[in-house]
């Protein structure tokens, strides 16, 4: 098997168009499992088959526990798509961060708004060896970037629809 590469820094070339133009669209389908409830006992899979996951409710929210949520999905997606912007704006500037890490917290709990839920987030960045200013700036940059940081800031388009 052959070394993971780093992807080409022509990802930062800006797009001119008007409309949003589609690089990649992945589907993943939940199924129930023997709880008949996706968050309890669901069966998460990718339609390329590389993903299959066994989705359990957290002990913390009354479930046993034992496999992965959604809010570990979610908190690997935004720390794996921050990270991978960082690396391409500080490959952009010169900069080396090989022990670069981020971390991403998401919180399940109950939303003042509507009495009902919502999640926070709170991203962890480590970049030791560079300067605070530079790291700063870095940071910033790459929250501009990241389109998980662009759609926690300013929401996702998103459609639901009911196919029979």
């Amino acid at each position: 098997m052959s070394k993971p590469q780093a992807p080409s820094l022509s990802l930062l070339e800006k797009y001119r168009g008007e409309d949003f133009r589609a690089l990649y669209t992945t589907r993943v389908t939940v199924r129930g499992g023997e709880a008949a409830h996706g968050r309890a006992s669901g069966i998460a899979r990718s339609d390329d088959g590389a993903l299959q996951v066994d989705l359990r409710l957290p002990a913390e929210l009354g479930g046993q526990g034992g496999g992965t949520n959604p809010e570990q999905l979610f908190a690997a997606g935004y720390a794996a798509c921050f990270h991978g912007a960082l690396s391409l704006l500080a490959a952009q500037a010169g900069l080396a961060i090989p022990d670069a890490a981020v971390t991403a917290c998401v919180t399940f709990g109950r939303d003042p708004v509507d009495g009902l839920y919502a999640l926070t987030a709170h991203i962890d960045i480590h970049l030791p060896g560079l300067d605070k200013p530079v790291a700063e700036e870095l940071v910033r940059n790459t929250e501009r970037l990241c389109p998980y940081a662009k759609m926690a800031r300013r929401g996702i388009d998103s459609v639901v629809a009911l196919s029979q």
